[in-house]
C-alpha cells in the first residue's frame, strides 16, 4: 500500500473507532532443565519467536523469586501521561484544532467548534477529505459531498452534508485562504517596511510619509470635504482597546479641529506629556516593531500597511499585536464587520499559528510517591473509571477502552506512569548480593541466570565486554504502572534483546511487530502522520507516539499481543518494535541482551544510526576489538560471530584509510579513543562514536569518522591528522589469533563429538578423553555444554576400569 492510501485508510479507521485485537505471540513454557540455561533456551525458542518479535515466557512453577525492595523506603515521581495525546493522528487533530482556535481567537472572534450526531466535528478530517476532492472550490456537486461525509463516518442525508459545506466555509475556508494569501501578505508588508527603512537614510523631501506642522495643520484653509469620514468610528481598536468617535468631549472643540483631520489625530487627551493623538493605554511604543515610523511621524500608525493609504480610515483596524494597521478590505480574506474582541494582523497571526511545536514529551508529576501511596491512587482511579473493583475488568474490556480513549480527541484522561527507575538509585526488584535480610532459600535467585541483574553478563552474552554499567541497558530499570499508562512503538538501543518481568500486579498488555517488519512499522506510521514526522524525523526514537495496531495492520504491519501476568517473562528479539498498556497497578523490571547472533544486527543498526545522524549508547568497534582481544574468553559461537564481524571491521577500515592517503592525508597519531569520554569522540556529521580511527583538524578542531573526513570543514588536508587506535599489521594479528582459536576450538569440538559418539573405539579411550580435557585447559573453552560432557564422559570411563586395575594388582 503506498503512502496516500496508508494515510487515507487511516483517516477512515480515525473517524470511526474499532479496534480488532491482533494475533496472539507464542507462549513457551520451559522444563526446569531447559530452564537452567537462560541464553541456550532463548537461543532454542529463538526460530520461531524471532517470527513474531515478541514472546511471553512461563517459568516453571516452581521459580518464585521474592521482592526484594523495601516497599516503605522507594519513593519515585511518575511521568504524566494525557492519554490520547499519545496517539500520532489524534495528536495531529489536537495540534491542527489548536492552530484554527489560536486562528479565530486572534481575530477577535472565539471559536465554539459545532456537534455534529453527538459527537464535536472533526476539522482535522473535514479539511484533510475536502482536500483529496480538490479544495472547496471544487467540491461544488451533492455526491462530493457525500462521500465526504462516508469517508467521515457520518450519515450521508441531505441536512448532514449540507452542514459539512457550511461549517467548512465558515471555519475552515477563511483559514485556507489565510494560508494561501499568507505569503503575498508578508511580501507585501516586508517590502513596505524596508522600503521605508530606507528612505529614512535619505532625504526628507522623499519620504512616503508627509511631516505637517500644526502650524500648517492650524492654517490650512482647504477644502475638507474629501476628508471627511463617513462614519462616526475613526480609529478602530477592538476589545480592550478605545473608539475614538467625532463627537468625544476629550477632543479640543476648535473649529479647525472639527474640520481637519490632521488636527483631529494631533489632540491630546488629558493633561501631561502625551504623543499627539494617542492614549496611553491605546499605545506604548515600546511594543512596536517598527519604531523607526513613529520617530519620523506619528500619523504613520493610521497608514494601511497593505495598500500604504490612509483613505477610508474608518475601516482601519489597528493590531493588538504589533499596533500595525490595515484595512478591513485589503486583508485575505477581507473582514465585512469590526471584530468585538481583540484582533491581530496577518503578521501576528502569522507568527502565532505556524510557532514551531516543541518537541513532544512527557512532564513529571509534582508529587513523589511511596509504592503504597501509588497503589492507592492507581487501585481508586481504576475503580472509579470502570465502577468495579479494578481486578474484575476484563483484560479484553480495559484493552478496548485503552485505544477508544487514545482515538479521541474529546476524551481527556491523565494518567501517571513510574518509568525508568534506575535499579543503581533504587536497588533491583530482584534479590542481589547486596540485599538486605536474604533468607537461605534467596540465594538460589541471587545467583540465577533469570535474575535480570545477571542475563545480561552471563556466559555467551557479548555485553559483559562492555565494561562501563549502562543503565537500562546492562543495567535494569524498574517501572510502576497504573491503568491506561502506556508505552510507546520503539525498538532498544542498538537493536538489542530485551526481556522484561512482571514481579506483581495487574497484567501488562503488549504488541510486538518482528525485525523483519521494522520498516514497514516506519513507513506506515510516517504515511499516517506525515506532518509529525516533518517537525519530528526521529520521533520514533523519542518513545512518545503510539498508534492503533489495526491502523498499522491495515498497511501491511504484522503485529502480535500478549497478555503478561505476574511472574512471566516477555522477551523482545532484534529490532523488534514494540508498544503497549499496563491494565493496572503493577511492578515491572527490564534489561538489555546480546547473545553472539546479535553481533551481526549490532553492526547493521550502527549503518542505520549513522545515515540518522543519531548517537550510539556504545561504540560497536570497540566492543568487537575488545572480544578479539580477549578470545579465551569466547566460546565457539561467540569466537566465530566476533571473526566475521573482525573480518569487516578491518576491510572496511584498510578500504578508507587508503582513501584518505590517496587524497593528501600524510599526518596520523595514535590515540586510545577508549580514555576518551564519548563526547569528545563523536564524529560530527554522522554523530558516531569513533574508536578505530577519526581524522581531526587541526586548526577548526572538527573531528570526523572517515567516511566523513572531508564533509565536517572546508580545511585543506594538510592540516588534518589520522587518529588511529591500531595501525592495519596489528588488526591483521588481532585476527590471525582469533582465526587460530576459532580453528583450534573448532577441531577440539570436532574431536570431542567423535570420542562422545556411542560407536567411538573402546581401545584407548580413557587416554584420548583425557588428552581432549587437557587441551581445553590449555585452550582455556569456557564452560559449556560439551566441555560438561566431556568432563562426565571421562568420569564415568574411569570409574568403570579402576576394578579391572586393582584385580591385576592382586594378581
Amino acid at each position: 500500500m503506498d503512502s496516500k492510501n496508508i494515510q487515507k485508510n487511516a483517516m477512515q479507521k480515525s473517524a470511526e473507532f474499532t479496534f480488532t485485537p491482533p494475533p496472539e505471540a507464542p507462549v513457551f513454557e520451559p522444563t526446569l532443565e531447559d530452564f537452567a540455561d537462560p541464553l541456550g533456551y532463548i537461543a532454542k525458542i529463538r526460530p520461531v519467536a524471532e517470527i513474531t518479535g515478541i514472546c511471553k515466557i512461563k517459568p516453571p512453577a516452581r521459580w518464585q523469586p521474592p521482592f526484594s525492595l523495601d516497599v516503605d523506603k522507594l519513593k519515585f515521581v511518575p511521568r504524566i501521561q494525557k492519554v490520547n495525546e499519545l496517539e500520532a493522528i489524534t495528536r495531529l487533530k489536537l495540534l491542527f484544532l489548536e492552530k484554527i482556535l489560536k486562528f479565530w481567537e486572534l481575530q477577535g472572534s472565539p471559536l465554539k467548534i459545532p456537534m455534529i450526531e453527538n459527537k464535536t466535528l472533526d476539522l482535522y478530517c473535514l479539511k484533510f477529505w475536502v482536500d483529496e476532492e480538490g479544495g472547496f472550490e471544487n467540491c461544488n456537486t451533492p455526491k462530493k459531498w457525500r462521500k465526504i461525509a462516508n469517508s467521515m463516518g457520518y450519515s450521508q442525508n441531505a441536512n448532514t452534508m449540507n452542514f459539512l459545506k457550511i461549517n467548512y466555509e465558515k471555519i475552515l475556508l477563511p483559514y485556507d485562504i489565510f494560508e494561501k494569501s499568507k505569503a503575498d501578505i508578508l511580501k507585501t508588508v516586508k517590502k513596505t517596511e524596508s522600503k521605508s527603512e530606507i528612505k529614512d537614510d535619505g532625504d526628507a523631501s522623499n519620504h512616503s510619509f508627509k511631516e505637517i506642522s500644526i502650524q500648517n495643520i492650524t492654517g490650512f484653509k482647504g477644502d475638507y470635504d474629501d476628508m471627511l469620514p463617513h462614519t462616526s468610528i475613526k480609529k478602530t481598536k477592538t476589545g480592550s482597546d478605545i473608539k475614538t468617535e467625532v463627537n468625544s468631549k476629550s477632543i479640543l472643540e476648535t473649529d479647525e479641529a472639527k474640520c481637519n483631520r490632521e488636527l483631529r489625530r494631533l489632540a491630546c487627551y488629558g493633561p501631561g506629556p502625551k504623543m499627539p493623538g494617542l492614549n496611553d493605554e491605546e499605545f506604548d511604543i515600546t511594543k512596536s516593531r517598527k519604531r523607526p515610523r513613529y520617530d519620523l511621524d506619528p500619523l504613520a500608525i493610521y497608514i494601511c500597511a497593505i495598500c500604504q493609504k490612509d483613505h477610508t480610515d474608518n475601516l482601519l483596524l489597528i493590531c493588538n499585536g504589533c499596533s500595525d494597521t490595515y484595512h478591513t478590505f485589503c486583508l485575505k480574506p477581507p473582514l465585512n464587520t469590526v471584530p468585538d474582541g481583540e484582533w491581530r494582523c496577518p503578521c501576528c497571526i502569522a507568527e502565532e499559528v505556524h510557532k514551531p511545536a516543541e518537541a513532544f514529551g512527557f512532564a513529571q508529576a509534582e508529587r513523589e510517591y511511596t509504592l503504597q501511596q501509588f497503589g492507592e491512587m492507581a487501585d481508586k482511579f481504576k475503580s472509579d473509571y470502570f465502577g468495579m473493583s479494578g481486578h474484575l475488568v476484563p483484560t479484553s474490556v480495559a484493552e478496548k477502552e485503552f485505544w477508544r480513549i487514545i482515538s479521541s480527541v474529546e476524551e481527556d484522561v491523565t494518567v501517571e506512569y513510574g518509568a525508568d527507575l534506575h535499579s543503581m538509585d533504587h536497588g533491583s526488584g530482584f534479590p542481589t548480593k547486596s540485599s538486605l535480610n536474604l533468607y537461605p532459600g534467596d540465594q538460589e535467585y541471587v545467583d540465577s541466570g533469570w535474575n535480570l541483574n545477571n542475563l545480561p553478563v552471563l556466559e555467551g552474552s557479548v555485553l559483559r565486554f562492555i565494561n562501563a554499567d549502562i543503565s537500562g541497558m546492562t543495567v535494569p530499570w524498574m517501572y510502576v504502572g497504573m491503568c491506561f499508562s502506556a508505552f510507546c512503538w520503539h525498538n532498544e538501543d542498538h537493536w538489542s534483546y530485551s526481556i522484561n518481568y512482571l514481579h506483581w500486579g495487574e497484567a501488562k498488555t503488549w504488541y510486538g511487530v518482528p525485525g523483519s517488519g521494522a520498516e514497514l512499522l516506519e513507513t506506515a506510521m510516517k504515511a499516517a502522520a506525515p506532518e509529525l514526522f516533518k517537525s519530528q524525523p526521529d520521533l520514533l526514537h523519542q518513545l512518545v507516539t503510539i498508534m492503533n495496531p489495526n491502523i498499522l495492520m491495515a498497511a501491511g504491519v504484522p503485529i502480535y499481543r500478549t497478555d503478561q501476568q505476574a511472574g512471566e517473562f516477555v522477551v523482545t528479539f532484534p529490532r523488534a518494535y514494540h508498544a503497549g498498556f499496563n491494565q493496572g497497578y503493577n511492578f515491572a523490571e527490564a534489561v538489555n541482551f546480546a547473545p553472539p547472533d546479535w553481533l551481526k544486527v549490532g553492526r547493521e543498526c550502527i549503518i542505520h544510526y549513522k545515515n540518522l545522524k543519531r548517537f550510539c549508547v556504545f561504540s560497536h568497534d570497540e566492543l568487537i576489538c575488545k572480544m578479539a582481544l580477549e578470545g579465551d574468553r569466547l566460546d565457539l559461537e561467540t569466537a566465530l560471530e566476533t571473526q566475521k564481524e573482525l573480518v569487516w571491521a578491518t576491510e572496511e577500515e584498510g578500504r578508507l584509510r587508503a582513501q584518505i592517503a590517496s587524497k593528501g592525508l600524510k599526518s596520523v597519531r595514535r590515540t586510545a579513543f577508549e580514555l576518551l569520554g564519548d563526547d569528545e569522540r563523536l564524529c560530527e556529521i554522522c554523530k558516531t562514536t569513533c574508536f578505530l580511527s577519526s581524522v581531526l583538524c587541526t586548526d577548526c578542531k572538527h573531528m570526523a569518522c572517515l567516511q566523513h573526513a572531508t564533509d565536517a570543514c572546508q580545511c585543506a588536508l594538510s592540516k588534518k591528522t589520522l587518529n588511529y587506535r591500531y595501525d592495519m599489521d596489528e588488526l591483521h594479528i588481532m585476527l590471525q589469533t582469533l582465526d587460530f582459536r576459532v580453528n583450534s576450538f573448532d577441531k577440539w569440538m570436532s574431536e570431542t563429538k567423535k570420542m562422545l559418539l556411542p560407536t567411538a573405539p573402546d581401545i584407548g579411550r580413557v587416554q584420548k578423553l583425557k588428552v581432549l580435557l587437557d587441551e581445553a585447559d590449555e585452550l582455556k573453552i569456557p564452560k559449556c555444554t560439551l566441555l560438561t560432557q566431556l568432563k562426565n564422559e571421562y568420569t564415568s570411563a574411569t570409574e568403570n576400569v579402576e576394578p579391572i586395575i586393582i584385580e591385576l594388582d592382586d594378581d
